[in-house]
């Protein structure tokens, strides 16, 4: 059986889109938290999902 945590207070990252739970270091500023990640903050989560353009076979 794997242990779970009490239950945490939940957000959904402004980024992403997915839920994230309060994280002890997030403690002073945890309404100012919007991302899950520094990936999502900073940008690379949504580059990352973007299609590039190029599109294959074109002629």
């Amino acid at each position: 059986m794997a242990h779970r945590k009490p239950t945490l207070p939940e957000k959904i990252c402004a980024a992403c889109g997915r839920p994230f739970a309060w994280r002890k270091k997030w403690a002073r500023d945890w309404d100012q938290v919007r991302f899950c990640s520094d990936a999502c903050r900073t940008g690379r989560y949504a580059a990352a999902k973007q299609p590039t353009g190029k599109s294959r076979g074109a002629t």
